[in-house]
């Protein structure tokens, strides 16, 4: 074991964040600490790393292990470049081996005795320096910056003319160079785009020490983590396996716990009724029955109520009419800033219902190519046109399209004044602004508040093309499964660019990606898009150069897959739709049925019905019908549910 937490106890003010945590880290272990925004995890990690002190619990680091931590926010302050600022983490390699290069110098004039001392000395010294990854600390780092972004253009780029986001890649970068026994990262993908994330996780796979995350990449988790500490509600629960595995474990328990707390309201409320009972009878037997049952009562250890799964923010997005089949149709769009080209002779088509990713690394001009659909950049060259009756809807990841002036209510009422105030403040409370929240100033909020008033803005706009700049940037990851399942459940189009691939994953029927200044097609989600390129890297390995093999080119190959598939893919999105629609049909049709059963067992209660042996009769049988109709409806509807 490498790291001991117990019954870490921790309050700001009146406010209680984190209560008796307790949980421990093994040597190799890659553990995720998750949990809402809020919810104590930095804080939690600036105990452990003494940078924060305990209410009360002791946090243990077992002893002779080291430990490094990178916080959200890095302030990298130095003149240093960002090749020499790695260099540093190295300084005792250079220091050996600036040794070895003296003792090299002084047994060039050496004789007998003292040839032989600094012929051991010599030998020492490059025995060290080799056991100490001398002969390749310089490609390490060189490997370390690529990966993490940087190009060697940018490695004599001075530290103190980054940005934040850099000035944190290079501390990431320093951090993994001096491969400490257990490794805390808070956020570590925030400024990392795909390509380093990837990188990222490959080299923290294979890491030998131990690794504690914070993060709300899924992706990454799946990835990673053998081992996941929940925070919720100031308290800490283990589950073992990757992300996936801790989703499904913590539904099977909050359904298994909620089930126990009815079940214990339900007999709670019983016995209070026999008590209420006993007690109205008015006899000393009775009313010492009742008594003794009340006692016993009062001795029940009450349970909590389980949090509800995910019912923080309240998001549906349904467009007010429909489009044509043909939603947008993109030819031979070129854009370039100066003598920076981002994309060329780009062309794409978007079909109704269809849900399409344009992923890319930072830079190849991803947000470039939505601004341009919204006419908020011109393009340089190139066609674009709507389709019949289209009606967007854009949720900008830097929230343009709010007024920072404003206050949330005029945010609202402005762009809807036939809503009225009741109306306005049901929508921001549905998006967790209550109270006084709602004459808060834009200005003044933070960028995930902002991310909840432009997504409050989109719901409302009934919008049947969608376009969605980074919609997950600021969300924890509770209010981007709320956001997945709304857009799921969306009939309308929609088109995004975004960088978390879980997301993706879930929501995306067809990828676009931008690469060496063109597009190319993909038509699945997240793992089918990672699938197909690794078929295509390993068909370039296995025929060398495809103008002397005859190979086919990956690129004609993606080509070729695109047209194979796109019947097959069409195919598939037809059969997708049509579950969805028969699932909502299902649920409308069980919920009508319920509504029913409950009116007939009102009407069974009244008195002019229950003398009514003929009436009584009838409505029992419709009940019957009712039930065994329930039945097989929830039986299609697990069949829906399942996809079968």
């Amino acid at each position: 074991m490498i790291l001991s937490c117990q019954n870490i106890c921790k309050s700001f003010i009146e406010k209680q964040v984190l209560r008796n945590v307790s949980f421990h880290i093994e040597d190799y272990d890659k553990a995720a600490i998750v949990g809402i925004n809020g919810a104590g995890k930095t804080t939690l990690l600036r105990i452990i790393v003494g940078e924060m002190a305990a209410d009360e619990g002791m946090v243990t680091v077992s002893k002779d292990k080291s430990f490094g931590y990178l916080a959200q926010h890095q302030s990298v302050d130095t003149e240093n470049s960002i090749y020499g600022e790695l260099l540093t983490v190295k300084q005792d390699l250079i220091d050996l081996e600036e040794q070895i290069r003296d003792t090299e110098l002084l047994m060039k004039a050496a004789q007998d005795a003292e040839l032989e001392w600094l012929m051991e000395s010599y030998a020492q010294l490059t025995h060290r320096f080799e056991s100490g990854g001398g002969y390749s600390y310089r490609s390490e780092l060189t490997g370390v910056l690529k990966g993490l972004g940087f190009t060697e253009e940018e490695f004599d780029k001075p530290v103190s003319t980054l940005s934040g986001g850099q000035k944190t890649r290079v501390a990431l970068g320093k951090l993994l160079l001096q491969k400490p026994d257990l490794i805390m990262l808070d956020e570590p993908t925030n400024h990392l785009d795909m390509s380093s994330i990837s990188w990222l996780e490959t080299y923290l796979m294979n890491y030998k020490g131990a690794v504690v995350i914070v993060s709300h990449d899924r992706y990454f988790l799946d990835r990673i983590a053998n081992k996941i500490v929940e925070i919720d509600q100031t308290k800490a629960s283990v589950f073992t396996g990757n992300y996936s595995d801790y989703a499904v474990k913590k539904e099977q328990l909050r359904a298994a716990q909620l089930k126990a707390y009815l079940n214990q309201q339900q007999e709670i409320k019983h016995q209070e009724e026999v008590i209420a009972k006993l007690k109205s009878f008015n006899r000393e037997k009775s009313i010492k029955r009742a008594e003794s049952r009340e006692k016993m009562l009062d001795k029940v250890e009450r349970l909590e109520k389980p949090t509800q799964a995910r019912t923080d923010m309240h998001i549906t997005l349904e467009p007010k009419c429909v489009s044509g089949n043909d939603v947008l149709h993109v030819e031979n769009l070129s854009k370039a800033f100066g003598p920076l080209e981002l994309f060329r002779d780009i062309g794409f088509d978007i079909k109704k219902g269809e849900h399409v990713a344009i992923i890319g690394d930072n830079g190849t001009g991803k947000t470039t190519i939505l601004k341009i659909i919204n006419q908020l950049v011109p393009a340089d060259g190139g066609t674009l046109r709507l389709g019949a009756n289209v009606q967007i809807g854009y949720y900008d990841q830097e929230h343009h399209v709010l007024h920072m002036e404003k206050t949330l209510f005029e945010e609202i009422s402005d762009e809807y004044p036939a809503m009225n105030n009741t109306e306005i403040r049901n929508i921001l409370a549905a998006f967790l602004f209550t109270g006084d929240d709602v004459f808060q100033r834009i200005g003044d909020l933070s960028g995930g508040e902002r991310g909840r008033v432009s997504l409050a803005k989109l719901m409302l706009s009934e919008s049947n093309f969608l376009i969605l700049d980074e919609p997950t940037n600021h969300l924890d990851i509770a209010s981007k499964e709320i956001l997945e399942d709304a857009l799921n459940g969306y009939t309308g189009t929609v088109l995004y660019v975004s960088h978390d691939r879980y997301f993706i994953n879930r929501t995306a029927s067809r990828i676009l990606e931008l690469s060496g200044n063109t597009l190319t097609n993909y038509l699945g989600n997240y793992d089918y898009y990672m699938e197909k390129k690794q078929q295509f890297a390993e068909n370039a390995a296995l025929s060398g150069s495809s103008s002397v093999s005859g190979v086919p080119s990956p690129a004609a190959e993606k080509e070729s897959e695109t047209k194979r598939n796109w019947k097959e893919q069409k195919e598939l999105q037809a059969k997708q739709r049509k579950r969805e629609n028969d699932l909502k049909r299902t649920e409308e049709r069980i919920e009508a049925l319920e509504q029913r059963d409950g009116e007939i067992d009102i009407q069974m209660a009244r008195p002019e019905i229950c003398t009514n042996v003929a009436k009584l009769q009838e409505l029992s049988k419709e009940k019957e019908q009712i039930a065994a109709e329930l039945e097989q409806l929830m039986e299609r509807w697990e069949e829906l549910e399942a996809g079968e």
